[in-house]
């Protein structure tokens, strides 16, 4: 076993000029969790690999099995089914996320493998063990963001074993996804994996077109050695269309803004952009690890990656034109919306480019010390990133003739229209970089056979540069600096009366830079750092049989330093404050050996504007895209050794878009189904999906003024081969 097996090393490490012999770390160690459960009881989102039930922090972790038995392939799928989620609608083609109604910063609390993955691109699951999610603060591990908590996606791992999958589906929609995962044992400690993905599908709309491929691999040597290292590259290639979502609609043109709702008089899946449209967006990095094994208890681990990003989106945001050029000169509303109704298309382009260099390390160990047992988690990192923006410069006449989006109707979804986006010249407008530097340290304690202490203190330093640039003649028109010195803490006490129960108080700070969205001004630079806190209660407790367990969080999540625009001075200060407070909680795990369940719901009753600022959202308001509840439940049970049948409800309370206009998308509840056959053993298996089954319309995410609805009833076949 694989404590054996660190025992000799132990005992090994000390002889200098001795030749360490490969240790073979047995295949139920390699084996990864989550590939046949719901259930895990590691999770390595909080540095280390940690048992959950060390942690007092509530976390989720969405398994592999899960992944596959739904067929997430987004990431944005996969938080999709889990409690306390929202999200914002605007940029088109990433994860604007809201947890517990707190920005995830522009996806910038998003991490792959532990390590910052701000980019803008959609992200697929084919390359995914598990997705992990930490709510609530988290600055001490990660530094700047983190409010709300952090999304970290672990990439699969080549393993000491030979296995290899493949599946191919077929849905609706033209869906084609073919995948595969390949693992190679190269070696008594070496192995070698790979993965690769093609996607199509129609949608019944080029705007919602799907075109990706992707391929990641990895090579592992020295598995279970005191030395081991890894080298991994990924590459993502999106080349999709783009569809910015439906407009808000009033009941009448004379009713108030307030009463808009969604237009249950539209088909979603119609699309009034340009056939010319579409969202091009790349996904490449490297990556290099090293794990040095001082002993079983020990370890350092060091990381750096290389990642280059792109975007390349020419979309197409439709409205309503004016009530002048509508049929009966009247403005619109549900009352005389119809087949005439004339449609405006404006541009929403998008062109920038991403450069990311991350480099940290890691150290783990549990020791005793003046009589008590500790677990250390100490690290030190740096970042440096650099975005650049492009803007479309002055157009000729002819070019402002060809590349002027015309007008359409409703009843004309779908025209084919087009123009050549090709000759629209673009040139550099932004040029945002920085450099940051972080070193953390916290000890958990055993103070009493049942009770622990946690400690932890995080110092960051960051610089940034932000530079702005004419399109035209790319000439410096201005630029901005700041420079960011900030504390994160982290504390916490745990009661683990027996090895099925724990229960956990913590207390931990999080902040918010003015540069988090990657861009500076005259009203921001030099404001300091918004700052958070978190406060929870929370349990994790085991059955008799280990196989099911429950997490359970009382939390409150207050933002105290928010920025916000002084009415009286053109600049942003720290007026503002918020909370939300609430409870969620997890089950996941075997019921019987036959029956399997996994759930996720998050309860809100409390959200509000503390102290608001003129144009911001109104003092005593709820806060937007912030839904009193939200969650999921997912039950399969085996019938007999071929026969496997699942379903769930996945559902969410009503929610104002941002800015709080007034209006809400309602509540709903979606139903999907599961149904699988098992032709050959471990060979071959057949499974049919139903999402959506009464092809409920609802919002999905949320912007003041529209909309984008959630995927309306779909069925996916999938054949999957392992050898």
């Amino acid at each position: 076993m694989l404590a054996g097996s660190m025992s000799a090393i132990a005992q090994a490490a000390p002889e200098a000029n001795k030749t360490l012999a490969p240790v073979t770390v047995k295949e139920k160690a390699e084996a990864p969790e989550g590939k046949d459960t719901l259930k895990v009881e590691r999770t390595t989102i909080g540095k280390g690999n940690q048992l959950l039930r060390d942690i007092p922090q509530s976390i989720t972790v969405i398994t592999e099995k899960l992944i596959d038995d739904r067929n997430f392939d987004t990431v944005k799928d996969v938080l999709r089914n889990s409690g306390g989620i929202s999200f914002q609608a605007a940029e088109g083609g990433e994860e604007d996320i809201k947890l517990r109604g707190f920005s995830l910063q522009g996806s910038g609390d998003v991490f792959v493998d532990g390590i910052r993955d701000p980019a803008f691109y959609e992200r697929d699951t084919f390359n995914n063990d598990r997705v992990e999610i930490l709510r609530g603060s988290a600055a001490l591990l990660f530094g700047r963001g983190s409010t709300g908590g952090a999304v970290n996606q672990v990439n699969k791992q080549p393993l000491l074993v030979d296995q290899n999958e493949v599946d191919f589906t077929l849905g609706s929609h033209d869906y084609r996804r073919l995948t595969g995962d390949f693992n190679l044992k190269t070696g008594e400690s070496s192995a070698l994996r790979l993965n690769a993905m093609t996607n199509t599908a129609d949608n019944n709309g080029a705007g919602s077109r799907i075109n990706k491929r992707g391929i990641a691999g990895a090579y592992r040597f020295g598995i279970g050695e005191v030395d081991e290292f890894s080298v991994g590259f990924y590459q993502l290639e999106n080349r999709n269309g783009i569809n910015y979502g439906i407009r808000w609609i009033k009941p009448t043109s004379a009713s108030p803004t307030s009463t808009s709702q969604l237009n249950g008089n539209l088909d979603p899946d119609a699309y009034y952009g340009m056939a010319s449209d579409y969202n091009h967006g790349r996904a490449t990095y490297g990556t290099l690890s090293h794990v040095h094994r001082f002993s079983s208890d020990t370890e350092l681990k060091s990381t750096i990656r290389k990642g280059r990003y792109s975007r390349d989106q020419r979309a197409t945001l439709w409205n309503f034109a004016g009530a002048a050029s509508q049929p009966g000169g009247q403005a619109i509303g549900l009352n005389n919306f119809g087949p005439g109704t004339v449609l405006t298309r404006s541009a929403q382009n998008k062109v920038q480019d991403m450069d990311n260099l991350y480099g940290q390390s890691d150290l783990s160990s549990k020791f005793e010390a003046l009589g008590y047992k500790h677990e250390l988690l100490a690290g030190l990192d740096y970042a440096h990133e650099e975005r650049k923006v492009y803007g479309a410069q002055t157009l000729t006449t002819a070019q402002t003739a060809a590349l002027t989006r015309p007008n359409t109707t409703i009843g004309t979804p779908d025209d084919g229209a087009s123009i050549p986006e090709g000759t629209r010249p673009f040139g550099m407008t932004q040029n945002y970089r920085s450099n940051g530097v972080g070193i953390y340290a916290q000890d958990l304690v055993q103070i009493a056979p049942k009770w622990k202490l946690l400690g932890g203190l995080r110092f960051d330093r960051m610089q940034a540069d932000y530079y702005q640039f004419n399109a035209n003649t790319g000439a410096g028109t201005s630029a901005y600096s700041m420079n960011i010195a900030k504390w994160s803490k982290r504390a916490g006490v745990l009661y683990q009366p027996t090895d099925l129960a724990s229960f956990h108080f913590a207390y931990g700070t999080s902040f918010n830079t003015s540069g988090d969205a990657y861009s500076l001004g005259a009203t921001n630079a030099s404001v300091p750092p918004e700052e958070s806190q978190n406060l929870e209660l929370g349990t994790r407790i085991e059955s008799a049989d280990k196989r099911f367990s429950t997490r359970l969080a009382l939390f409150r999540t207050t933002k105290l330093h928010e920025r916000n625009t002084d009415p009286l001075i053109p600049i942003q200060v720290l007026s503002g404050k918020r909370h939300a407070q609430g409870i969620d909680l997890d089950f996941s795990g075997r019921i019987t050996p036959q029956w399997e369940v996994f759930g996720s719901y998050a309860w809100i009753p409390v959200a509000r504007i503390d102290v608001a600022a003129e144009g911001a959202e109104g003092l005593g308001q709820r806060p937007s895209l912030t839904p009193k509840y939200s969650g999921t439940v997912w039950t399969t049970y085996q019938i007999t050794p071929q026969i496997r049948i699942g379903g769930g409800l996945n559902f969410k309370g009503k929610q104002q878009p941002n800015r709080n206009p007034g209006f809400f998308s309602p509540s709903y509840v979606t139903a999907d189904l599961l149904a699988e056959y098992t032709v050959i053993e471990d060979k071959f298996i057949i499974k049919a999906n139903v999402t959506n089954v009464a092809n409920k319309l609802y919002g999905d995410a949320l912007y003041t003024s529209f909309y984008v609805p959630g995927a309306g009833r779909e069925l996916q076949i999938t054949a999957k081969i392992k050898f």
